[in-house]
């Protein structure tokens, strides 16, 4: 039973797809490395950041960001070079500046758009469909048939 449950917690755990060479022998900058890792889209597997990818070019991600960490750069500095070489599209959580601003606001401001003219179409059939009151002569007739 003891035996079972430790398999369960084992295979509970997240799969990360590092392999055992790639693996820095100073902790630190392992965990920034895989900190970094997180950050980071695999361009290949699209939504899953490069630390969970099995594909060549997480793994030479994965590699190029150990080697900037070595060479003594900063988290932001390894990132920077990553996203020079590769383009924003190889971060998980784009930025909000520059032409990324533009698609950031897109959403709500067609979600705005998309209310304002369900508004407008709904008080134009409100509009529509408000009956005028009967005239004399109509409501005789009315009255005449619902007697019968």
């Amino acid at each position: 039973m003891k035996k079972l449950l430790i398999l369960l917690l084992i295979l509970s755990t997240p799969v990360f797809a590092v392999e055992p060479d790639e693996i820095l022998d100073d902790p630190v900058l392992e965990e920034r490395a895989r900190e970094i890792s997180t950050e980071l889209r695999c361009l290949v597997c699209r939504n899953e950041n490069i630390d969970e990818s099995n594909s060549g070019l997480a793994r030479d991600l994965r590699l190029l960001v150990r080697e900037r960490l070595v060479e003594g750069d900063s988290d932001e500095e390894t990132i920077q070079y990553i996203v020079d070489r590769y383009n924003e599209y190889v971060l998980l959580k784009p930025r909000f500046t520059g032409s990324n601003i533009l698609l950031w606001l897109s959403g709500p401001l067609l979600m705005l758009l998309g209310g304002v003219l369900a508004l407008a179409f709904v008080r134009g059939k409100t509009r529509e469909t408000q009956v005028e009151a009967l005239s004399e002569d109509e409501e005789n007739r009315l009255n005449a048939l619902l007697n019968k």
